[in-house]
């Protein structure tokens, strides 16, 4: 009898995902570009955090683009940063422009 079935899908590591977006802090201002990071048990989760802490920070309303799982800790700033606080639980958000 097997008791931990060999599953593709898990992973030893928390999931860290990335959620490219771009976020509005005033009602037809300009956009501002951000990738979020957050660990999360699945994508939905991941997204429903996402929205939470840019909610939070003050943003109005928000275009999710893209989202996608960090399968190693990047090597260059602020990514490395922000996943390192994703992996304590943190939601990092990294603003461009």
């Amino acid at each position: 009898m097997i008791n931990n079935p060999d599953n593709d899908n898990a992973t030893d590591s928390p999931m860290v995902f990335i959620v490219i977006a771009k976020a509005y802090e005033v009602e037809g201002g300009e956009g501002i570009d951000l990738h979020v990071m957050v660990a999360a048990p699945d994508d939905d989760s991941a997204v429903r955090a996402t929205l939470n802490a840019l909610s939070e920070e003050g943003f109005l309303e928000a275009d999710l683009d893209q989202i996608g799982m960090v399968t190693e800790m990047p090597d260059e700033e602020p990514h490395a940063s922000a996943y390192q606080g994703a992996l304590e639980g943190e939601v990092a958000i990294i603003r461009f422009g």
